[in-house]
Formats: structure tokens, sequence, C-alpha cells
């Protein structure tokens, strides 16, 4: 969906952007009358080190100036960007601190949501949307880690027989449908102006009144495992803490 009619659909009580530009854009809006921070990537950016760095900056001036205000990350982003400059200035160390950033505002009580409305792609999503206490898609959403072709090039694995395992599988697959089956998309929206506003406020409440109750906790792998998309990683955990 395009960014600019998403927002509108989104936030009809308002929202205002303090900086907009062709990859990057934060501001403020109104959700039910709570006010979050609103920071997002757009026209399937790839996220390098400066995007990394204003992305960490945008939530911890929010942490110095609003302690508690909800962030809201609306992501449409291919990755982590493949260039010889943010690799020689050590991209995997931005990405972490875009992840370090986001654990920091959930432990000083600031709920986290992402919605991916565009595409959702390796690191740009893992260090990100994947950190909200509460993750969501839109329909029509593309989410993947790796396609199969660059998967059977590091795994070794014949891209024949990915591409068979993707058939049963989500966890091979892309696709929103199957980051839901697997539990990490809380749930999918569809991108109607009538449905989404009431959609994200339901959601920013149950946020909220979990992280200020203290049980916010992390249930993908249990969500996982009741939908069928992941069906062993709840019990390898609970067999690796109950032997440590």
């Amino acid at each position: 969906m395009n960014r600019d009619l998403l927002l509108p659909a989104l936030f009809p009580q308002g929202f205002t952007l303090e900086e907009d530009q062709d990859d990057f854009f934060r501001g403020t809006a109104l959700v039910a009358d709570e006010t979050v921070l609103l920071v997002g990537s757009r026209n399937a950016v790839e996220i390098g080190v400066d995007l990394a760095l204003r992305i960490s900056a945008a939530v911890l001036t929010t942490l110095r100036t609003h302690p508690g205000r909800p962030v809201v990350l609306l992501l449409d982003t291919q990755g982590q960007r493949l260039r010889r400059r943010d690799e020689l200035l050590g991209l995997n160390g931005y990405m972490a601190h875009v992840a370090k950033v986001m654990e920091v505002a959930r432990g000083r009580g600031h709920p986290l949501l992402s919605l991916v409305y565009g595409q959702a792609v390796s690191g740009g999503y893992l260090t990100s949307g994947m950190m909200a206490d509460a993750a969501f898609a839109l329909e029509d959403a593309e989410i993947k880690v790796m396609n199969l072709p660059a998967m059977a090039r590091i795994t070794k694995i014949p891209l024949e027989r990915l591409e068979a395992l993707a058939q049963v599988s989500p966890v091979f697959s892309p696709g929103a449908g199957n980051y839901f089956q697997m539990g990490h998309i809380d749930a999918i929206w569809k991108p109607d102006p009538q449905e989404a506003p009431g959609a994200l406020a339901r959601a920013l409440a149950d946020a909220i009144a979990q992280v200020r109750a203290g049980t916010s906790e992390d249930a993908r792998m249990q969500r996982g495992a009741q939908r069928g998309g992941r069906t062993s990683a709840e019990a390898v955990a609970r067999a690796v803490r109950q032997h440590a």
C-alpha cells in the first residue's frame, strides 16, 4: 500500500510528520487520544548505516523527551544495504544498535508496535519490526528473510529440495500469511480505512495495558505451535531450559 494513502487511513485523528524524505519519515500521531511516535521506512528502502542511525535517534530522542510514549513502526524495506561503504563501516554493528535501542525502549516502558505495509526483508526487519511487542502486516505485504535461491547457496541444500519444503512448511516460504502461521505476526489487517484505525487502536491499547501491568511476554513460539507453523520450537526451548 502507498505510504501517503496509509497514514490518513491509519490515523484519522491526525498525524504530523517532522521529517519526511524519500526513504524515511518520523513524527507523531494520535491513536484513540494516545500520542505515539511514528517512525517509518518507505519505497522499499535498503537500510544502511545512515538510516539505521536515524531510526535509532528518533526512538532515543523520544526516550529522553517523552517517557513511556508508544512507538509505532511502519515498514517498507528490502533489507540491509549490501554496499561496500556500509560493510566497511560495520553495518552489522549499526543494525545491532537499532535492535538494542528497541530493547532499551521496551525496558523503559515504551510499548512497541510494528506494521509491514510494503516489503519486510532480512536484517532491515529483524532489527526493527521483529523487535516489537506486537507485529502486524497488511494482507498484501511481502515478508521474507531470504529468498530460496540465496538460501540454497548459503545452506548448500539443493534449490529443488527447498522448493519442496516450502510447499509444506511456512518456515521456508515468504508472505505475511506464513509469518502469521509461524506466530510472528499477531494479525493481518486489511488496508481498509473503515477497519484499520480500530484495529490499530485495539492493538495499541492491549500493548499499553500489558507493558504498564508488567505482563508483556514473547508468545511467538506458543502461537506458532497453536497455528501449526512452528511445531517444535516451543518444545525444544522448554527442553533446553529444563536442562540448563
